[in-house]
């Protein structure tokens, strides 16, 4: 019998914009601009752990919302959100940043700059004698065109859905100049009315309802209820406008990652932020010099922070997530590379100290830290 199926050949798939790609579900990712992240969050999405993080890798939903909790003792949580900015910027999304500081656009001084590996120097080595070799060739008035194209190869060779980056050295004024960066101070700001239209103008941009994906924005809000804003005291209003912006998010083609320092609120409404978020992250800072976390952890001496994934985003899909680890060491590659690294825990040694022995050693500490191997 023979099937009145006939695929539609009018149905064409759009191409996708510099920095998405599919994910699990039907849902489109963007990357963290921290590939070890990356890695992470795609394996949560579905049971098949390994074969999902290989084919599909991974990155934060388009339409979520990701929330860092901060740590007092350490801003690790400047990290992530730097490295997630400047993700945004090599591939020309626009960017919405809002700060507590007085002058939002210094902060942009200091996003990290793309890291230049050997074999990217080796290349360039390369084309540079390539290039002495064409100007004995080529006339004069047409090497300016060569210029252009030889530059836009290299640009576009450097557009990778996550590219490492260089915490030592800042990014390009190309990448600031020429991309739609819009930043704003919620410093002394008495209410949420402005940073409430800015976000909701920002992402109006963005809106599913004008057909495929053609561009991606990125909205960075630092440190949303700290005390140098005038509305750190709003509880229910600030918890409705991350309400508001999580429900305007999922209609419109864009990510949101917001910090916030969770010892500035109470426990009723820390909860309730906590349960808005789409991916909830955690950063905690390492105690200076505890023997105690020095014998439990291998290279203790080369972690710079913890991060603790608190939730994980859930989108079209009803299986739970299973996660084989939910704390990872921040460490930093040549002091210029942010990597994360799952916990190792150190061999036992023969002084009579058992494994049951080092795990209370380290919840007994002067700062309870839970570990997770």
């Amino acid at each position: 019998m023979k099937s009145s199926f006939s695929r539609n050949p009018s149905t064409t798939i759009s191409p996708l914009p510099s920095g998405v790609k599919p994910g699990p579900n039907g849902i489109f990712l963007v990357s963290t601009g921290i590939s070890h992240l990356d890695n992470i969050l795609p394996s949560l999405f579905c049971f098949t752990l390994t074969l999902i993080s290989k084919i599909l890798g991974g990155g934060i939903p388009l339409g979520t919302l990701v929330m860092i909790m901060e740590d007092n003792e350490a801003p690790h949580h400047l990290l992530l959100l730097r490295n997630f900015m400047s993700q945004g910027l090599i591939h020309e999304q626009p960017l919405l940043y809002a700060s507590p500081e007085k002058n939002p656009q210094a902060f942009l001084g200091t996003l990290p700059g793309l890291l230049i590996s050997k074999s990217d120097k080796h290349e360039s080595g390369s084309v540079t004698g390539e290039a002495q070799e064409k100007n004995l060739r080529i006339a004069w008035q047409y090497k300016k065109y060569c210029d252009e194209q030889q530059l836009d190869r290299t640009e576009d060779g450097r557009k990778q859905y996550c590219n490492d980056f260089d915490l030592r050295k800042p990014l390009e004024r190309k990448f600031l100049s020429r991309q739609h960066v819009d930043c704003m101070s919620i410093h002394d700001n008495p209410d949420l009315v402005s940073i409430r239209e800015r976000c909701f103008d920002f992402l109006a941009q963005f809106s599913r309802n004008k057909g495929p994906i053609n561009c991606v924005g990125r909205v960075a809000i630092q440190s949303f209820c700290a005390p140098q804003s005038g509305y750190s005291n709003m509880d229910w209003e600030m918890l409705s406008f991350i309400n508001s912006l999580r429900s305007t998010l999922r209609s419109s083609n864009a990510v949101c990652m917001i910090t916030f320092p969770p010892s500035v609120l109470s426990l009723p409404f820390c909860t309730r932020w906590q349960h808005l978020a789409d991916t909830l992250l955690s950063v905690k800072a390492l105690p200076d010099e505890d023997k105690e976390l020095g014998r439990l952890l291998t290279d203790y001496n080369d972690m710079v922070g913890l991060l603790c994934i608190n939730k994980v985003c859930r989108i079209n899909s009803q299986v739970p997530a299973v996660l084989d680890s939910t704390t990872f060491s921040l460490k930093l590659q040549r002091r210029k590379l942010l990597v994360l690294e799952c916990l190792n825990q150190a061999p036992v040694d023969g002084s009579g100290n058992n494994s049951g022995d080092i795990s209370a050693s380290c919840s007994g500490s002067s700062k309870v830290l839970s570990l997770d191997f």
